[in-house]
């Protein structure tokens, strides 16, 4: 038994020694939307930035926390005669995926897994735009969705990194949500992620 522990304990220090551990910062571009049963707008341009952690088990495998701010929603456009009515949703929220990393080669990591989001801020804002006798008019109106937006979000993320150098990286990834994003409806988050990051 006694050696069982000492085998243990050196296979422990062995991993730690081999363990590297890194922080570091994104920044990114994204294309957001929603998916689901009461979805019938399109995506719409927004931004990400954050911080990270790897912890690196070996020369394959690692774990990835990140703490980002991301501006999240969609937006719709109907025409109607004369009118053209847009409307944009902003749902933005403090995410934090776990992801694992899979390393295909020392510059390139496949990476999965979950995500939670803390929403902080929800607003939809409608545009009415038209022309009526000659004159041409634009109504825009901003309304507060807080009472109708759910307060945290699960979703799930796949993509991969790849190592500029030793600190520098881009970074894309696809979240998809898998809770509704509004208390009623069908509606949950979709996110295309394009990033750049440095590592320290």
């Amino acid at each position: 038994m006694k050696k069982v522990f000492l085998m243990l304990a050196a296979a422990l220090v062995s991993m730690s020694a081999m363990a590297q551990v890194q922080f570091g910062a994104k920044v990114g571009f994204d294309l957001t939307n929603f998916w689901g049963k009461n979805v019938d707008h399109g995506m719409a341009p927004n931004y990400q930035i954050g911080a990270l952690m790897e912890y690196k088990f070996n020369d394959k495998f690692a774990i990835s926390p990140e703490v980002v701010f991301a501006a999240q929603g969609g937006k719709g456009e109907l025409k109607q005669g004369a009118y053209k009515y847009k409307e944009t949703y902003n749902v933005n929220y403090i995410n934090v995926p776990v992801m694992l990393k899979f390393y295909v080669s020392p510059s390139f990591a496949i990476d999965l897994g979950p995500q939670v989001g803390f929403n902080v801020y929800s607003k939809l804002t409608s545009k009415l735009e038209g022309q009526s006798d000659g004159v041409s008019g634009k109504v825009e109106e901003t309304e507060d969705m807080k009472d109708i937006t759910k307060t945290v979000d699960f979703g799930v993320g796949l993509g991969a990194t790849y190592s500029l150098t030793e600190n520098a990286f881009l970074q894309a990834r696809y979240t998809m949500g898998l809770t509704n994003a509004f208390k009623i409806g069908d509606a949950k988050n979709s996110n295309i992620q394009i990033a750049f990051g440095w590592k320290f």
